[in-house]
């Protein structure tokens, strides 16, 4: 098995800005001796106070002692001349995304550092293989991607280009994990792991909102409610900016050449020109200031409780439905069925991906309310809800009345197809699925990637297999059939899993 790193290993970190210092504060942290350069001493000194800043604090919250928070800033060497960190035996670059100025850096720390130095880059997206291409040593060169705030997250992307050792990344690997971090092997491809997976985390949303379905507050609710994601997409994108979203996803399309998984979306085009970036703007899809009101998401009122539910057949992932609602009270009858529940003349199914209005009329079922998928039916306090043309508006308000009466806010949404949670988390996972197909990442890593990376609450292909191969599968095919569309193709690999149940 590889080993870690040796603490009496120095690291040089070149770059002390809020990514390099973080990284800088990890390593010292974790007990090695670190050379923290920048080309100007007063960048250097601004950065190690940003370590001691960040140091104090763990101390004030009782998390760090005062004689660990000294020793670990004493191993925080500033140093504005490479020379001066000759013998380190990892380097970890955090500089600007530029290929060419990377390159020149790394020319330079082959000339400057020992023959068996690991040179480790920092970047989220430029191609590691393109990066050691011009080094005389080019299999001593890896992605070493730590996510901001590098102290606090918990992700590091340990990627392997086309000349890396594998001893190297396994070496990083062992080295990242050493350092309390949740390290994951990543193949150097656009995007990584994180940054490719996570694009349908805003490309779904954007497009519902296209189709006028809901308001960007509605759907933010429904994925941070009913999905436990941290954020809404919405929200996400104006925190992040839209400038810098955008032209991440500008960049995985382009990179893809044209791959139409990946196009970028009309409307946060208009942000951009517009100059609504989100919050460092002070508008995006929500205004910011003092004077600014946080909108609310659309609410059905509330309907009186149904006199008798009958569920037809088994529920799949929605089952624990039933139990929320025996315990208000509903009589609660069980039949043999195709999976919905039965109110009156009305009928309430999970979503399979179709459109109400064109499930309705394949299955014969005018009164037909399709609900959305949610993290956990037994807690959750939001579901979405969209209701087929031919819907009677007391067959809806009956239908939603059994969700309101198991206590779930229920927000109705235009009839789109495969509503927003539910096709979010399949496409997610349609896209981790393809990352393993190609190679990319492991099944395991891609769901330690997302849950580590960016906090989603379940892996994305844990999550398909929680909610069943098959119904994400026949979802997947629904959304490909109804919008006619590339994007919608579905990976090799959900269809096999799916074969092999």
């Amino acid at each position: 098995m590889t080993q870690a790193l040796p603490l009496s290993t120095r690291v040089l970190v070149i770059g002390a800005g809020a990514m390099g210092s973080g990284i800088a504060h990890v390593a010292a942290r974790a007990g090695h001796t670190v050379y923290l350069y920048d080309m100007s001493a007063e960048t250097v000194a601004r950065g190690r106070a940003g370590i001691e800043k960040d140091l104090r604090f763990l101390v004030s919250k009782a998390k760090l002692s005062e004689a660990d928070c000294a020793a670990t800033l004493e191993r925080v060497l500033p140093v504005t001349n490479l020379t001066d960190a000759r013998d380190a035996g990892l380097a970890i670059e955090a500089i600007v995304e530029r290929l060419d100025v990377k390159q020149a850096l790394f020319k330079q720390l082959e000339e400057a550092l020992p023959a068996d130095a690991i040179l480790a880059t920092n970047t989220s997206s430029l191609s590691i293989t393109a990066m050691a291409a011009p080094l005389a040593r080019p299999q001593n060169v890896a992605g070493l991607h730590f996510f901001n705030p590098a102290p606090r997250m918990a992700l590091v992307e340990i990627v392997a280009g086309l000349a890396t050792d594998p001893a190297v990344a396994d070496t990083l690997y062992a080295t990242a994990k050493a350092w309390g971090k949740v390290p994951v092997h990543a193949k150097s491809t656009p995007g990584f792991i994180v940054n490719r997976v996570a694009r349908p985390y805003y490309a779904e949303a954007l497009r519902v909102l296209g189709e006028q379905a809901a308001s960007p507050a509605t759907l933010d609710a429904l994925l941070h409610d009913g999905a436990r994601f941290p954020m809404g997409p919405f929200e996400l994108m104006d925190m992040i900016g839209h400038d810098v979203n955008f032209a991440v996803t500008r960049s995985v399309y382009d990179a893809y050449f044209g791959d139409k998984r990946f196009t970028p979306s009309l409307i946060q085009q208009d942000l951009v020109l517009a100059g609504r970036l989100g919050r460092k703007s002070g508008q995006g899809f929500y205004a910011y200031g003092d004077a600014a009101a946080k909108p609310q998401p659309d609410v059905l009122p509330t309907q009186p409780a149904p006199t008798e539910v009958i569920v037809e057949g088994e529920l799949g992932p929605a089952k624990a439905l039933i139990p929320r609602l025996e315990a208000a009270g509903i009589p609660v009858e069980r039949q043999y069925g195709d999976g919905q529940l039965r109110i009156g003349n009305a009928v309430l199914a999970l979503s399979d991906g179709r459109p109400a209005t064109i499930r309705a009329a394949a299955e014969e079922t005018p009164n037909l309310v399709l609900f959305d998928l949610a993290f956990d039916y037994a807690t959750t306090p939001r579901l979405a809800v969209a209701k087929a043309d031919q819907c009677s508006d007391d067959a809806f308000d009956a239908a939603v009345s059994v969700l309101q009466a198991a206590g779930i806010a229920v927000s109705q949404l235009d009839d789109v197809a495969g509503l927003i949670v539910l096709r979010t988390v399949v496409m997610l996972a349609n896209e981790g699925a393809d990352a393993v197909t190609q190679g990319v990442a492991s099944a395991a890593d891609v769901d330690a990637a997302m849950q580590n990376g960016t906090n989603y609450p379940k892996g994305p292909l844990a999550w398909a297999q929680h909610i069943g191969f098959a119904h994400v599968v026949q979802v997947q095919e629904n959304l490909r059939a109804h919008y006619g569309e590339e994007r919608y193709r579905l990976s090799p690999w959900l269809r096999r899993q799916a074969a092999a149940v």
